[in-house]
């Protein structure tokens, strides 16, 4: 089980725990007590990874095996062939295209389901001297894909992702070419036009513009990033069965011939963001026990990837983190405590990074991890950050894990 940006910082608001050491966690700490612990830094020591980069980087991969657009834009059901260019996309927020400045990179996670589709539609009739498809899928997420032999040797728009900061940027800035090939010059160009394109249309749309009047963040530009043209290339794993929701983790799953279980997300209907990942929450874990429940004599394997934990941490909002690991307690983990003794299934609970609420995005700083592996003496023990630093497991890079607890493909 992979909770979404589990790691943190202590923070001021929870008397300088982290939200981890914060919640009330009995479920977890059972498993922790018969178990052991360590830590991992998802990817390398040093190395700030995103989501797309841990899971591959937990699952055995090289970080060259995959691209975040591919792997987004396959668990979103857009179709691709050889040469297609994918990349993952968010609505935004920036002041004008002159200046660039980002005033919010999620358009305030208020984007409702409706305004997300219509927007969706007029960006579908930009002319450009090629076809392409942009599809909305969760909340202020997207993905896009180009049609054609493009090459994936460009820069995303979002400096954050480009520099690899553990903040993020203010500015946004042009595609560029990432070598001296006049493919990726044509490629940049093409899609720095799509993006002009795409902010005249979205600032000028009536959507917008009741949103402005409403006291709302207009939705009226895109950041990109992750591009891609080569299908994944990733270790396979026939075994395994996965409860992903999220288009990154069902393409992800799909590609290594995962047989993914995934349901309808909850639409975002009003302005708050937090009550739809609340409801996305409830039914993640409902969900996921569901599928364990109805493949536990079936399956050898199954990974469950839980989205809704990080979001807090971008937001600086650790009591609301805190609060959605003891619901991740009280019934998916619960449910766990309540099959994996008498059935000695082991299980494997960490995150695929750390997002520190103070620092409003990911860290470098590693994850903590659970094996529970049946242990018949049980010991006083709480799954946290430092209590995990003081583990048998001990340290350990993302392609370490598997070996370390004995899982195989």
């Amino acid at each position: 089980m992979i909770i979404d940006g589990l790691g943190d910082l202590p923070h001021k608001l929870l008397n300088d725990l982290t939200p981890l050491e914060a919640a009330q966690t009995p479920n977890l700490d059972f498993l922790a007590a018969r178990g052991v612990l360590g830590y991992m830094y998802p990817v390398k020591p040093g190395f700030i990874p995103e989501s797309d980069e841990a899971i591959v980087s937990i699952f055995g991969n090289d970080l060259i095996s995959s691209s975040r657009g591919q792997l987004e834009a396959r668990g979103s059901d857009l179709k691709m062939t050889r040469g297609d260019l994918a990349f993952r996309v968010n609505f935004a927020t920036i002041n004008s295209l002159e200046q660039g400045n980002i005033i919010d990179r999620r358009a305030g996670r208020t984007l409702t389901t409706e305004e997300a589709s219509i927007l969706s539609k007029a960006i579908n009739k930009i002319k450009l001297p090629c076809e392409f498809v942009f599809k909305p899928t969760i909340q202020h997420r997207a993905a896009l894909v180009f049609r054609g032999g493009f090459s994936d040797d460009i820069s995303g728009n979002d400096s954050t992702y480009n520099q690899g900061m553990n903040f993020p940027s203010d500015k946004v800035s042009k595609c560029k070419p990432l070598e001296d090939d006049e493919n990726a010059q044509y490629t940049s160009n093409i899609v720095n036009e799509f993006l002009e394109k795409a902010y005249v249309i979205l600032n000028n749309h009536p959507i917008n513009i009741a949103r402005v009047r409403r006291g709302l963040l207009p939705a009226n530009f895109l950041l990109i990033r992750g591009a891609g043209i080569e299908p994944p290339k990733l270790k396979q794993y026939k075994k395994w069965i996965s409860s992903n929701y999220m288009p990154l983790e069902i393409g992800f799953s799909n590609a290594c011939g995962i047989k993914n279980y995934s349901f309808e997300y909850p639409e975002l209907k009003g302005i708050d963001a937090y009550e739809n990942l609340w409801k996305g929450l409830r039914k993640a874990c409902k969900h996921a026990a569901n599928i364990i429940k109805k493949n536990i004599k079936r399956a050898e394997y199954a990974y469950v990837h839980i989205k809704e934990t990080d979001l807090p941490g971008h937001d600086n909002k650790p009591i609301e983190k805190k609060l959605m690991i003891e619901y991740i307690d009280i019934t998916l983990i619960r449910y766990l405590r309540s099959i994996v003794p008498q059935n000695k299934i082991n299980v494997v609970i960490t995150a695929d990074h750390s997002t520190p609420c103070k620092l409003k995005g990911h860290s470098a700083d590693p994850v903590p991890v659970l094996f529970y592996n049946c242990g018949q003496v049980p010991s006083a023990k709480k799954f946290c950050e430092k209590e995990c630093r003081k583990g048998e497991l001990g340290r350990m890079d993302g392609n370490e894990l598997f070996q370390k607890v004995g899982f195989v493909k």
